[in-house]
């Protein structure tokens, strides 16, 4: 039976390394509290906690969507990071500015730090986690094995790749995790800008920077390459459109 690349497991690797390699760069230059980093994490982990109960409430309703067209089921996806995860940063970030856990300053790690939690903790830790699972069960053979590996080639045919096609996904996947730390820490900065000075337009920037969960969708109807390719662009976007508002 074949087993997965062992190729794959650099992805998760280098996505943590990145992830943490931001804060640490953070923290020594300009210092990263464990109260943005708490805050961060309530605010992040909040709504990937909501976000789950709102789908498992409403997911029904909208299986309809899913074979329909997929601009609805873009916003239904999009709506939500607009709503949970900006708005959430943005809410837990006039908390803690107004209990003085945070000020104006703590802008990009806070970003760095929701960015954190998502590339290097909820993705890149367990699909470290899962991809060791996978290794130890395909060693050991048997009937789990071949289940595992009916399902796999089934549902993520790429981790069977040869090495060339292998590293082109890894390469891919990793240009997906940076654009995500960009638009994090986009939003992130421009929550903690709303929240410390009251002005509203840095969160009118923000929200919409969530949009960009509408595209997930359409990943079906673009090659890997394209869809890539836009997200990154977007998110660069954001970077700019950021650095003009600061």
């Amino acid at each position: 039976m074949q087993n997965i690349d062992s190729l794959f497991v650099l992805e998760p690797l280098m996505v943590i390394g990145i992830a943490v390699a931001t804060l640490l760069y953070w923290h020594w230059r300009h210092g990263l509290t464990r109260d943005v980093l708490g805050f961060s994490l309530l605010a992040y982990g909040g709504a990937i906690a909501i976000k789950v109960a709102f789908q498992y409430l409403t997911a029904p309703s909208f299986m309809a969507a899913a074979e329909g067209p997929l601009w609805m089921l873009g916003l239904y996806l999009g709506l939500q990071t607009v709503i949970f995860e900006v708005g959430g940063a943005f809410l837990v970030a006039r908390f803690a500015i107004s209990r003085r856990r945070m000020k104006k300053n703590d802008g990009v790690g806070y970003g760095l730090s929701l960015a954190f939690w998502e590339n290097g903790v909820l993705i890149g830790a367990t699909s470290l986690m899962s991809l060791l699972f996978y290794f130890i069960t395909f060693s050991q053979g048997g009937t789990a094995a071949d289940a595992l590996y009916t399902l796999l080639s089934t549902s993520h045919p790429e981790l069977f790749y040869p090495p060339l096609p292998a590293l082109q996904a890894i390469s891919w996947s990793l240009l997906e995790r940076i654009s995500s730390l960009m638009v994090h820490l986009s939003w992130g900065y421009l929550c903690v800008r709303a929240a410390s000075t009251d002005k509203n337009r840095y969160l009118l920037v923000a929200l919409p920077m969530g949009m960009v969960d509408f595209l997930v969708p359409f990943a079906q109807i673009m090659t890997v390459p394209i869809f890539e390719i836009v997200i990154f662009t977007l998110a660069a976007l954001c970077i700019l459109i950021t650095v003009y508002m600061k």
